[in-house]
């Protein structure tokens, strides 16, 4: 065997993970892009959604949390009320990554397969690594949602909030974004603000804008917290409970566990973008969409209004989906059709054990793709500390190496 541990992916979830694995001596190797999604797929500007304090990677003696890299690099910071840009979690992690993970390979999965003896890893710079355990740490960027009537569309006019992190090409265009969640009102903000002619279309009979923090003290301080305890996820006891008992989630009914993933923390935006949108870019409620085709070298949209139940048609230039993401095994590019078909699912997520383990023996799941497990906490980022410490206690004792001492922040 090349490595006893093999992780795909340098998000937080593959770095958390990677920086407890080193710390208890285990032979792993991880592959990917440090942060590459944050980098290639978010707007560097984008202030983020999630608290500071929620914002951390996690290394087992907790010295590198991004307070701390803020705090070095005199980067505005506060555990909450003062949200990140997408930059500045960007080159923390990154910063994280030189830390803790400074073996990290910055090459791509081509194919995953499985063999009697492990699996058989397949990289973009030619090299064939054979592992004993492989973690999918891949996070969401492979389930980019597209609704089936845009999808006869040209590709130049159509476009996942995945797709963009800069804008200036749509001033002066007519550009409609589908969906209510806070990647949609983040994209009508940017356009807005690059002077396209941009305007949301919902089937929601609304667009919920998350409240800017409020300074409170004394016995109201106190009567909040209990009645809305903070959580990594949140306020409110439905999200402390999803940060607390994960455990006791996974113990959950399928069907329940899945009816409370899919529903818990839907679309909201930030007040940061919100109060932007809400002020200066139209909204169509109740609006679902039908179709959508080229006519004279424009896009004409079709939507049923759900309440009236007439139709309404807008030509525009250009369309963005914010409509968010569905996981589904059969997207994963580079994993191997035979081994993809003997992982057991549910809803299209891997069904996994108490310590993150699919249906196929050594192959393991962290991040997004084990929430219909473990619960909405594996959504976020929050959730890596969790992943990182439960996974890594289990592959742990396969190794007998010693630790390996940790240094403070690489400069």
């Amino acid at each position: 065997m090349n490595t006893d541990v093999a992780i795909i992916g340098a998000g937080p979830y593959g770095l958390s993970l990677a920086a407890h694995l080193r710390d208890r001596g285990v032979n792993f190797r991880i592959f990917g892009r440090p942060m590459g999604f944050w980098r290639e797929h978010v707007p560097a500007s984008l202030r983020l959604k999630a608290e500071g304090f929620a914002l951390d990677l996690f290394d087992p003696g907790r010295r590198s949390t991004l307070a701390q890299f803020c705090r070095e690099r005199g980067y505005p910071y506060a555990p909450t009320g003062e949200p990140i840009p997408t930059a500045v979690f960007t080159e923390y992690g990154e910063t994280f990554q030189k830390t803790h993970v400074p073996q990290l390979q910055p090459c791509l999965v081509t194919h995953l397969s499985r063999t009697l003896e492990g699996f058989v890893v397949h990289l973009d710079n030619g090299e064939t690594v054979m592992a004993r355990n492989v973690v999918m740490a891949v996070g969401i960027q492979h389930f980019a949602h597209t609704p089936p009537a845009v999808r006869g569309l040209p590709p130049d006019r159509v476009s996942h909030t995945f797709d963009e992190t800069t804008f200036e090409r749509f001033a002066g265009k007519r550009v409609a974004v589908i969906g209510a969640g806070s990647s949609a009102v983040d994209t009508a903000c940017f356009l807005h603000n690059v002077g396209a002619q941009t305007f949301i279309c919902t089937r929601r009979p609304k667009i919920w804008i998350n409240h800017p923090p409020r300074k409170i003290s004394g016995l109201k301080l106190l009567w909040t917290r209990i009645k809305k305890p903070v959580s990594g996820l949140g306020t409110g006891w439905r999200s402390r409970m999803a940060c607390d008992l994960p455990d006791v989630f996974h113990m959950l009914p399928a069907r329940l566990r899945l009816r409370i993933t899919r529903g818990h923390l839907g679309p909201a935006a930030t007040w940061v973008t919100g109060d932007v949108v809400r002020d200066k870019v139209p909204i169509w409620l109740n609006v679902d969409l039908q179709s959508a085709r080229m006519h004279d070298n424009v896009v004409q949209l079709e939507f049923r209004d759900t309440q009236a139940g007439c139709p309404r048609v807008v030509d525009v230039d250009h369309v963005f989906l914010g409509t968010g993401v569905k996981v589904d095994m059969e997207r994963i590019p580079f994993l191997d059709r035979v081994l993809a078909r003997a992982i057991r699912t549910e809803d299209n997520m891997p069904a996994l054990s108490h310590s993150f383990e699919s249906s196929v023996p050594g192959l393991y799941f962290i991040g997004p793709m084990a929430a219909g497990s473990f619960g909405p906490l594996l959504r976020f980022a929050w959730g890596a500390r969790f992943a990182a410490r439960r996974l890594s206690a289990r592959l742990g004792r396969q190794s007998v190496s010693q630790p390996v001492p940790q240094p403070a922040f690489a400069s």
